[in-house]
């Protein structure tokens, strides 16, 4: 395996003895050349898991390997320096996470600067990269306010893959672009992995695009695992509660079908990540919840060689 995490926490203190749990207890393996789909609501926790996995957040607790070497809680320069030959990670925004002060030159050939690479050299990567993400080469001269939102999010690729890592998080690198620009991304990512043979945890809302990228796919809820398995599997058979609704949810391409869909919203309050209680967080929004629901916390067990799932129901 590549990437290996056991227990992982990320806790933030916000004030008057109160802490929100917004990662808890993560325990994942990603193999090498695999691409792990994590998906969940908004506030479940992925996008900060990806982050505190590459050392963007210093990790609570538990632990976290990168090919066999254990990675330490709280980055510093130095481990960042270290570290960014081999992870690297493409952001949600693709405005936002562009410096709009520096070219893209700049921006592509940032990190190959701070690896000490001659100027020349940076100059001639970053013209390859820009034409290798679908960019022209002459571009490097310009803005980001000058690029569409699929052209930015294009530069934040070039920017991840030039120091060509090993393991890229990819946190919902499309879900501020149009469908047709979605689909070029995704075919671009698909097109480097197998070229590069990265790694990829790819983190999105989209249950149908993950189980089409993925190999695997991983449920998140409120900061904690729900069900992982084999992506197909897991989209076709889910297993968890929270994961058929997910799954019913996902609209269907065909629009007389999805007319004609009646649709089950999930009722209940969504539990507080704040100073987390005992039980199953899906407990109060579950329609077949039990009394030890309430009063236990489940732990991820296998129902099968490749599925496991937090669910007093496959104990």
């Amino acid at each position: 395996m590549l990437v290996k995490t056991e227990n992982l926490k990320k806790l933030f203190q916000i004030g008057r003895g109160q802490t929100l749990h917004a990662v808890d207890g993560i325990s994942l393996t990603i193999e090498e050349n695999e691409i792990l789909g994590l998906v969940g609501e908004s506030g479940s926790g992925k996008s900060t898991f990806g982050k505190t996995l590459i050392g963007l957040h210093p990790r609570s607790e538990g632990e976290a390997w990168y090919d066999g070497e254990p990675l330490p809680a709280k980055f510093t320069a130095r481990d960042h320096l270290h570290y960014s030959k081999e992870m690297q990670m493409i952001f949600q925004d693709p405005y936002s996470s562009l410096n709009p002060r520096m070219t893209v030159l700049d921006i592509v050939g940032e990190g190959l600067k701070i690896q000490g690479t001659p100027a020349r050299e940076v100059r001639d990567r970053v013209a390859d990269w820009l034409t290798r993400v679908g960019l022209n080469a002459d571009h490097m001269s310009r803005y980001p306010h000058e690029f569409s939102g699929g052209q930015r999010q294009r530069i934040g690729i070039a920017r991840a893959m030039i120091i060509e890592p090993k393991f890229v998080v990819c946190d919902e690198p499309i879900s501020a672009l149009d469908v047709s620009v979605q689909a070029q991304v995704i075919n671009l990512l698909d097109d480097l992995k197998r070229s590069m043979g990265l790694t990829l945890l790819f983190i999105a809302h989209d249950l149908s695009m993950v189980r089409y990228v993925s190999d695997r796919m991983a449920v998140m809820y409120l900061g904690s695992l729900a069900e992982v398995g084999p992506a197909n599997d897991v989209f076709f058979e889910p297993q968890h509660p929270y994961t058929k609704f997910l799954v019913e949810s996902n609209p269907e391409p065909d629009p007389e079908i999805e007319r004609g869909r009646a649709h089950k919203p999930i009722v209940g309050e969504i539990t507080s990540p704040v100073n987390v209680q005992s039980g199953c967080r899906f407990a109060d929004r579950c329609p077949r919840v039990m009394d030890r629901c309430r009063n236990e916390t489940p732990e991820l067990i296998a129902t099968s060689e490749n599925r496991k799932v937090a669910c007093f129901l496959f104990d």
